[in-house]
C-alpha cells in the first residue's frame, strides 16, 4: 500500500514536469522559427540539462550557431566532453562549432581525432559519418567509412556509401577504383556500375581512366568475368568496337559462351551502324556450327548488315551478287511465306538498283502482292516498292495505279501519305509540274514532318523554277537528272546536272544542283568533293531553303568522314543560331553538345 501511495505520488510531479517541458519545448521551437534565436537559446539550455534530450541539444546547437554563440557552445560541449569521454556526438558538436567559426583547421583536428579512434562499432561509424556528412565534411566523411574498414577488418563494408559520396563529389577515378574493388566479390553491381558511370563520365578522357584501370585489374585476377565485361561495354561507349569484339570474342573462348553476350552486342553494333564489325561478330557466331541456338539469328543478321553496308556504297560487284544469291537461298530453303518476305523484298531491291535488273525485281514483287493473308500495312510496302520499280522499267502508269492503291487503302496513314508524295515525285519526273505542285500543297499539312518537308521542298522547288519558259526548260533537265539518281545511274545524272548550266546559262538552280551533286559524291564516298560543293553553297550571303541541309550535311561531312571536329562544331552552332526553325535544329544540338564534350547520355 505504502508503494502504490509513493507511485501515484511521483506521477503526481511527474506528469506536470513532462507537460512543463513540452510547453518549454514549443515555445522554444516557436522562439526559433521567429528568428528570436538567443532566447530560444537560453531555454533550450535550461532543458537541455534537465533533460539532456538529443532533440533539446540539437536546437540548442542550432540556435548558438544562428545567434553566433560560438564561444559558448565550445565552453558548453567541452565541459560535455569532460563528463561524458565516451559520447562522440558531442566531439562532433565541437568539430561543427569550430567550422562554423571559420576554424578550419580546429575543427579537422577533432575530426581526425574522432576517425583515429574509432570504435569497432559498424551501426555508430555509421551515425559518425552522417553527421560528418551533415556537416558537409565529405572527405571527412570518406576517410571514416575507409577507417571503419581498418576498424571492422572487412574491406566490403560501406561500399554502398563510399559509391555514393564519390558519385556525389564527381569523384571520378575513386569512384572507379570502388567499383573495381566491388566488382571483384559483387558482380551484381555491373549493370549499376555502367548507368553511374555513363551518366558522370563527360569526355573520352574518364573512359580512358577506366580502361586504364580496368586492364591493370586485368592483368592481376583474368578470370573475373565483371572486369571483361565493363572493358567491353567501356570501348563501345568510345565507339571503339573493333577492340569490343576482340575483347567479346575473347571473354567468349574463356567462358565458353552460347554466343548470348556475343549476339547481344552485335546487336549495338549494328545500332551505332558499324556494320562491318557487326558481320565479323556474326561470322564468329557461325563458327559454331548449326547446332548453336543463335545460328540462325546470326545468319539472317549478318545478310542484313552487309545489306546496310550496300546501302551504304561499302559493298563490291561480287559482294553484292553474294548477297542476292543469299537472299535466294533463304527463299529456296524456306519457301516464300509471310516469314521470308523480308528477304524477297531485298533481294528485289539488290536486283533492281545494284545489279540494273528491274525486270527480275518485279517479277519478285508481283509474286510478293500476289502471296495471300498479308496484313494491309505489308501489303502497302511491298506496293510502293514495286511502284519504284515501274519507275524504273518506265512503265509510270502501272507505277501510278500501285501508288494510288496504297493511298486509297490506307488513307490518313503515313504510308498513305508516303504514296501520295512518290506520286507527286513521278508527276516531276515526268514534267508534269503543275499536278505534281498540287499535290506536294496537299501534302504539306501531312502530320509526318519527313513527308510534309519532302513536299514543300518540291513545292517550293517548282514554284521557284516556272516564271518562264526557259526555267521550265531547265527544270525538265533537273528533274530527269534526279530520275537518273533515283535509277541509282550517279554517273548519268551527273553529267545532266552539269549539263544545265550549258544549254541554260540563267536558269535559278544552282544551288539545287549543288546540293544534289554533293548527295551524288556523298553516295560515291568522294567526301572531299562533297564538301567542296556544300562549303561553296553555305558561303553564299543569302539564306534560302537548302541552307540549313547543306550546313547539316556537311557537318556531318567533317564530324564523321573528315575527322574535323572543331569545323564540324561551327557549322552546327551556325545552323543552331542562324535556323532555330530548321527540322534539323534537335540532331543539331545534339551533335554539338556531344564535340563540345557535353555529357549528353547513352
Amino acid at each position: 500500500m505504502k508503494a502504490l501511495l509513493l507511485s501515484i505520488l511521483f506521477l503526481a510531479i511527474a506528469v506536470p514536469l513532462a507537460a512543463q517541458n513540452t510547453n518549454a519545448h514549443a515555445i522554444a521551437v516557436q522562439y526559433y522559427e521567429d528568428g528570436e534565436y538567443q532566447k530560444a537559446a537560453a531555454l533550450l539550455e535550461k532543458l537541455f540539462l534537465k533533460s539532456h534530450s538529443p532533440d533539446d541539444f540539437d536546437l540548442y546547437l542550432k540556435s548558438l550557431f544562428k545567434a553566433k554563440q560560438y564561444e559558448d557552445a565550445e565552453k558548453m560541449l567541452k565541459k560535455l566532453i569532460r563528463q561524458y569521454p565516451g559520447v562522440l556526438k558531442y566531439e562532433l558538436a565541437l568539430g561543427r562549432t569550430y567550422k562554423e567559426r571559420g576554424e578550419q583547421e580546429n575543427a579537422a583536428k577533432v575530426f581526425s581525432h574522432i576517425i583515429a579512434t574509432l570504435p569497432e562499432d559498424e551501426f555508430l561509424i555509421r551515425d559518425i559519418v552522417n553527421e560528418l556528412y551533415q556537416a558537409q565534411e565529405y572527405d571527412m566523411a570518406i576517410e571514416a567509412f575507409l577507417q571503419g574498414r581498418k576498424v571492422m577488418h572487412n574491406e566490403q563494408l560501406f561500399t554502398y556509401e563510399l559509391l555514393n559520396i564519390y558519385r556525389f563529389k564527381k569523384d571520378k577515378t575513386r569512384l572507379i577504383e570502388e567499383y573495381l574493388n566491388a566488382l571483384a566479390n559483387m558482380p551484381q553491381l555491373l549493370p549499376q556500375a555502367q548507368n553511374v558511370l555513363s551518366v558522370l563520365f563527360e569526355t573520352k578522357a574518364d573512359y580512358l581512366l577506366l580502361q586504364n584501370a580496368l586492364l591493370k585489374r586485368i592483368q592481376k585476377d583474368p578470370q573475373n568475368e565483371s572486369y571483361a565485361k565493363l572493358l567491353s561495354w567501356q570501348y563501345i561507349q568510345q565507339e571503339e568496337y573493333e577492340m569490343a569484339l576482340r575483347q567479346l570474342i575473347a571473354q567468349d573462348k574463356r567462358t565458353k559462351d552460347d554466343g548470348n553476350i556475343l549476339f547481344y552486342n552485335a546487336q549495338i553494333f549494328i545500332a551505332n551502324k558499324a556494320y562491318d564489325t557487326a558481320v565479323k561478330a556474326y561470322t564468329y557466331l557461325l563458327s559454331k556450327g548449326k547446332e548453336n541456338p543463335y545460328y540462325l539469328p546470326s545468319k539472317l543478321a549478318m545478310i542484313d548488315a552487309r545489306y546496310q553496308l550496300l546501302i551504304q556504297g561499302s559493298t563490291s560487284k561480287p559482294e553484292i551478287e553474294a548477297l542476292a544469291n543469299e537472299y535466294q537461298d533463304i527463299l529456296d530453303e524456306y519457301g516464300l511465306n509471310r516469314g521470308t518476305l523480308f528477304a524477297l523484298q531485298k533481294m528485289a531491291n539488290i536486283q533492281a538498283y545494284y545489279l540494273s535488273d528491274p525486270a527480275k525485281a518485279q517479277e519478285s514483287l508481283e509474286k510478293a502482292i500476289s502471296l495471300p493473308g498479308i496484313p494491309p500495312m505489308e501489303s502497302g510496302e511491298i506496293k510502293l516498292a514495286l511502284g519504284d520499280i515501274y519507275v524504273l522499267n518506265q512503265e509510270p502508269w502501272e507505277a501510278i495505279l500501285m501508288y494510288e492503291q496504297v493511298s486509297k487503302g490506307l488513307e490518313n496513314q503515313p504510308i498513305g501519305n508516303e504514296a501520295k508524295y512518290r506520286s507527286a515525285r513521278l508527276s516531276f519526273y515526268q514534267g508534269n509540274f503543275s499536278y505534281a505542285k498540287s499535290q506536294c500543297d496537299v501534302l504539306k499539312a501531312a502530320t509526318e514532318q519527313l513527308i510534309s518537308n519532302d513536299a514543300m521542298d518540291l513545292s517550293l522547288l517548282l514554284s521557284e523554277n516556272l516564271e518562264t519558259p526557259a526555267d521550265t526548260l531547265a527544270l525538265k533537265m533537273y528533274a530527269n537528272a534526279a530520275l537518273l539518281l533515283f535509277k541509282n545511274q550517279t554517273a548519268q545524272a551527273l553529267l545532266q546536272l552539269d549539263s544545265i548550266s550549258l544549254k541554260y546559262p540563267r536558269h535559278q538552280l544552282a544551288d539545287d544542283i549543288l546540293l544534289s551533286k554533293s548527295r551524288i559524291y556523298i553516295k560515291n564516298k568522294e567526301f572531299n568533293k562533297a564538301a567542296t560543293i556544300l562549303g561553296a553553297l553555305v558561303a553564299k550571303p543569302q539564306k534560302n531553303r537548302l541552307t540549313d541541309d547543306a550546313l547539316f550535311t556537311l557537318a556531318g561531312i567533317y564530324e564523321e568522314q573528315l575527322q574535323d571536329p572543331e569545323q564540324a562544331k561551327q557549322l552546327y552552332q551556325r545552323l543552331i543560331t542562324d535556323f532555330p526553325g530548321s527540322m534539323y535544329i534537335a540532331e543539331a544540338r545534339k551533335h554539338y553538345r556531344k564535340l563540345r564534350g557535353d555529357n549528353i547520355g547513352s
